[in-house]
């Protein structure tokens, strides 16, 4: 729920005010750049997905009406976007060596580290290789630590199908990647390997970790929001 502080950034944008707009994209910045990452996975394409839905919510502030936090609106603009950009493009099997979703493997046994490296690699085309519905409600409830009520006010479903789709997902991945699948997306913590789809929320407000964060570019500020 946003607060009483961010409920008056959004009524001064509303009215034009250019520093509150910015106030409000670098409040959610981060966190919906990590989401357009994780769906897309290249850099470049999430920096652009992200500066468009922030555009686009600049435009729309006037005609914002509050039925919906604003957090909420800005996830549901950058999901729709990068929908349409993994739609638009060719579907590809490989996984790029720039793909922000890679962790940086610490140094010390290069062994060990491009036997890591492999793995985060076939977890990221797992996840690519779910369908563009099953990908967003994962990154969403699993990776950005959503509970199923937010996630199904974003993706404009009923919290049981947000559950269903968040089991399908988890049981394509142990299927694809065997014991190399983490717990944390699977949840094979819970020894439901399987089981029926969960009924309750998950842990919320704990991004997975590992989560990409944005580079140090041009849509890494509020640069000309002010």
């Amino acid at each position: 729920m946003a607060d009483s502080g961010e409920k008056e950034l959004v009524e001064k944008a509303r009215t034009g005010d250019r520093k509150a707009f910015g106030a409000l994209v670098r409040a959610h910045h981060r966190k919906v750049w990590s989401l357009a990452a994780h769906m897309l996975g290249n850099r470049t394409e999430a920096d652009d997905v992200v500066q468009e839905a922030f555009l686009r919510a600049l435009r729309a502030m006037d005609r914002f009406d509050g039925r919906s936090e604003f957090g909420t609106w800005i996830y549901r603009i950058v999901v729709n976007l990068s929908l349409n950009a993994i739609r638009g493009r060719k579907r590809t099997a490989s996984v790029a060596p720039e793909d922000p979703r890679l962790v940086r493997i610490a140094a010390g046994d290069p062994a060990k580290a491009a036997e890591d490296r492999r793995t985060y690699e076939r977890l990221a085309a797992a996840i690519d290789a779910l369908t563009p519905t099953l990908r967003t409600t994962l990154v969403l409830v699993t990776l950005q630590g959503m509970g199923h009520r937010e996630a199904s006010e974003i993706l404009g479903c009923s919290e049981g199908t947000v559950a269903w789709r968040v089991h399908e997902a988890r049981r394509q991945l142990r299927s694809a990647l065997g014991e190399d699948a983490p717990a944390s997306l699977t949840g094979k913590a819970a020894g439901k390997a399987g089981g029926s789809p969960p009924s309750g929320k998950p842990a919320e407000g704990k991004p997975a970790e590992g989560a990409p964060t944005p580079g140090k570019g041009k849509d890494d500020t509020d640069e000309g929001w002010d």
